[in-house]
């Protein structure tokens, strides 16, 4: 395991992903199994490496700004998950895996599954 990932004994690593409703309804449309293009002012895309982390961003910052946030998970081939270093945004637990938006077709192409929701909150 690098850096407060987890990494499977099938060969995926598990990740998780906070976002609003707008971001859900367009992983809903790409039938659970793709991640939206970011957009011009959106350079990286960072899941996050826990689950609590996770939930602290979908709560206070998806609430705030969209009335609800949604706790994603999903995994990827973790071959593909160790080109990308881990980055402390905060002290202890809070790790996320810095993507350059120009991948995020890389990393579509290498999940494991489906993204699911494992939890919403509201205000």
């Amino acid at each position: 395991m690098l850096a407060g990932r987890v990494e499977n004994a099938d060969g995926t690593t598990t990740l998780w992903r906070p976002v609003g409703p707008e971001e859900l309804r367009l992983v809903e449309a790409a039938d659970w199994r793709r991640w939206p293009a970011r957009l011009a002012d959106q350079p990286i895309f960072y899941p996050v490496l826990n689950e609590e982390y996770a939930t602290q961003i979908a709560r206070e910052w998806n609430v705030p700004a969209s009335g609800v946030g949604h706790v994603t998970r999903f995994r990827v081939e973790t071959a593909f998950a160790r080109r990308y270093v881990s980055r402390r945004a905060g002290g202890g637990t809070v790790l996320e895996l810095w993507i350059p938006a120009e991948d995020v077709d890389a990393l579509n192409e290498r999940l494991v599954g489906v993204i699911e929701v494992i939890g919403t909150y509201t205000g």
